[in-house]
């Protein structure tokens, strides 16, 4: 008896973006695009000008690369992306990041369930075999996305919150409890503060301590690389926000020369009302002291002396980190969205594809 032929599913072509190399058609496309996809998935959220959008792409990653793949429709129209993240080559510990890539993107809603996705999982798969890569890690926002990766085969390995909080609601007398309660005396802890940016002689000495709060950070079940601060992604984003407009805000508590609790956040020119809180983290002897807290204070009470007019804060939390949320909780954060961290390896997508080839008709166009 024959066996059952697999349903063929209808192939997209695909181009590779290149932003360096793009046309004006092809950045205009590209725009629409995008513009689009957030109007579609993130209803009312704010979206950057198209010549600040062409340079936030155009910006020179130095740690790593990105292979940008759009799907097509038969007039040439963009109906889907596919954006995979490597670790550049020569890179400081580039073996232990070089099995995992980076993996986000989507459909144009009216595009959807017509196998768009399927052929840019294709790419995918081939785009790993070719690389060596083991682990493709894809953060889902929507329910639409959770549902597709579970199809898929991608198993759900982390999950965190986007919490926002309006700066309206601050309880001005419990910020302020909080940071003398950081600062009280007998505990020998030195305050430093930036605003704006840190000196990179400073930064230099703070990569590695930094690093290490960075990761003790709760990331559940993800297999990863570790998570590190370095110095080359800074000098980077200090000449991204010194183009567009934009702050670094540093806030440390030192035990001696020792790092006990930071804090770090960003503000930028595109979202001039939000605030967008970085790391908050405290060092395992210092725990249970009220200095996330204090630290945390500091930063708000830092951030609205210097913009006034920023009136949201924004930040994610791993939905284990339990501490963290109770912080925020008091502070007057509220879950805006929960997005969850799924992850697939070759052997996986296989199996996936091999149940929906491409039509056989146009794979070879």
């Amino acid at each position: 008896m024959l066996e059952p032929r697999a349903a063929y599913v209808r192939h997209f072509a695909t181009c590779v973006f290149d932003p360096r190399q793009a046309s004006a058609e092809e950045w205009r496309k590209a725009l629409a695009y995008w513009r689009l996809r957030n109007e579609q998935d993130f209803p009312g959220e704010p979206w950057p000008s198209d010549a600040d959008n062409m340079q936030n792409v155009r910006q020179h990653t130095p740690l790593h690369v990105v292979h940008r793949i759009f799907a097509l429709d038969g007039r040439g129209g963009i109906v889907g992306s596919l954006n995979m993240s490597f670790r550049r080559e020569g890179t400081p510990e580039y073996q232990a990041y070089a099995p995992f890539v980076d993996v986000w993107g989507g459909v144009l809603r009216s595009q959807r369930r017509q196998g768009v996705a399927t052929t840019l999982l294709h790419t995918l798969l081939a785009t790993m075999e070719k690389r060596g890569a083991a682990v493709a890690t894809i953060k889902a926002s929507l329910p639409e996305g959770h549902a597709f990766l579970a199809i898929v085969g991608a198993a759900e390995k982390h999950r965190s919150i986007e919490n926002r909080m309006v700066f309206a609601d601050l309880d001005d007398a419990e910020l302020a409890r909080w940071r003398t309660q950081a600062l009280a005396a007998g505990r020998g802890l030195r305050l430093e503060i930036h605003a704006g940016r840190v000196p990179f002689e400073r930064l230099a000495t703070l990569m590695a301590p930094l690093s290490a709060l960075l990761n003790d950070a709760p990331t559940t079940q993800l297999e990863r690389p570790p998570m590190r601060f370095e110095l080359e992604e800074f000098r980077a984003w200090y000449a991204e926000i010194d183009r567009r407009g934009g702050e670094h805000f540093l806030v440390l508590l030192l035990d001696g020369d020792q790092v006990a609790a930071v804090c770090d956040a960003s503000w930028n020119q595109q979202y001039p009302d939000r605030m967008f809180q970085r790391l908050t983290a405290v060092a395992p002897r210092w725990r249970g002291h009220g200095l996330a807290k204090g630290v945390k204070a500091m930063m708000l009470q830092l951030v609205r002396e210097r913009h006034p007019a920023v009136t949201m804060a924004v930040t994610h939390n791993a939905e284990v980190n339990a501490p963290m949320l109770s912080i925020n909780r008091r502070l007057g954060f509220a879950a805006h969205r929960h997005d969850a961290a799924y992850q697939i390896g070759p052997e996986s997508l296989r199996a996936f594809l091999s149940t929906r080839p491409l039509a056989l008709r146009e794979q070879h166009q």
